[in-house]
């Protein structure tokens, strides 16, 4: 038999208040929210009622208030779940914290898993014996008892009184109820139909909600590296996340924050062209030597009408090598 249902299947549209009567009937019990069975005692109860003599009762704890006495009660229900081969995953994480939507989707899992065991019938199950022998199992049973029995005397009060006014006013109660029937009859549906719509609009948004936190929770995470947390474009996409509500210009202070790094990276190119000033002044000096000496070449290299020229300077100064 398989143990794992989808997402779209039938089992997760369930209402809170088809789940809450299923469980406060099936167990005895008096929750008025699925949020309160996320200790994992009572996921543990009716894993014992489908298969009775299989869960431990007397390690399942029905006063668990923190965490570590809920994780507990996980375990056995896990203990469970791999003796039968049961493969559904059990998120504790999420279960302890008490959050509406998880607890909601894990017992519309349960009562599927429930109802697909011959055919959710029970067979001679004492829910109220059984609880006893677990830990704060008797105060529960006394609550639940205490409840329900105010209820039984509330509603005999209530028909007491209904008859003794049904006596005064038979004539004008008929007509009434029979008025207010019409109506009722016809609008009753309708609005069940609209509540039931709103209810799965409600839990979709919240699991959406989730998603994207879980999301943006992740990308935090990633922030918070040392090796990047001090990146201005890390420094920017924190600036946005950390934004309050009414900040609403995030976008445009991470934007001058990255464009602030800009220009100080900017700032800094000068010394490139400090560089090429020094090459061009290596380049000039260069050009003054090579200059230096081709007049120094053009000097020593004479053409013949010089050198004739140098020769009558020198006949002229009076030099003894030269005879008349």
């Amino acid at each position: 038999m398989a143990t794992n249902t989808g997402t779209m299947e039938s089992a997760y549209f369930v209402g809170r208040s088809e789940i809450l009567s299923w469980i406060n009937s099936t167990l005895q019990l008096n929750l008025s929210k699925v949020e309160e069975a996320c200790s994992g005692a009572v996921q543990c109860q009716l894993m014992d009622a489908v298969h009775p003599g299989m869960v431990p009762m007397h390690k399942v704890n029905f006063d668990a208030k923190n965490e570590y006495d809920m994780i507990q009660n996980y375990k056995v229900l896990q203990d469970v779940f791999n003796k039968l081969k049961i493969t559904k995953h059990i998120e504790v994480n999420k279960l302890v914290k008490g959050r509406p939507l998880d607890n909601l989707e894990f017992m519309q899992w349960m009562k599927w898993y429930f109802d697909s065991v011959n055919g959710g019938v029970l067979h001679s199950y004492n829910p109220l014996e059984r609880r006893e022998t677990s830990k704060g199992g008797k105060e529960g049973s006394k609550k639940s008892a205490s409840s329900q029995s105010s209820t039984k005397s509330s509603t005999a009060a209530s028909k007491t009184q209904t008859s003794h006014n049904a006596r005064r006013n038979d004539a004008i109660a008929t007509n009434q109820s029979v008025k207010a029937s019409r109506p009722s009859s016809r609008e009753g549906p309708a609005y069940d139909e609209q509540i039931t719509e709103l209810k799965l609009s409600i839990d979709s948004l919240e699991k959406e909600r989730d998603f994207y936190f879980a999301k943006l929770r992740d990308i935090e995470i990633v922030c918070q590296f040392p090796e990047i947390e001090n990146l201005p474009v890390v420094e920017a996409i924190k600036r946005i996340l950390y934004a309050t509500d009414d900040s609403a210009s995030a976008v445009a202070e991470a934007q001058a924050l990255i464009s602030q790094h800009e220009n100080q990276v900017s700032m800094l190119s000068p010394i490139s062209e400090v560089a090429e000033e020094g090459s061009k002044s290596d380049t000039q000096k260069r050009k003054n030597i090579i200059n230096v000496d081709v007049d120094v070449a053009a000097n020593t290299t004479l053409s013949p009408r010089q050198r004739i020229s140098d020769v009558s300077d020198v006949h002229c100064s009076g030099s003894p090598l030269v005879t008349y």
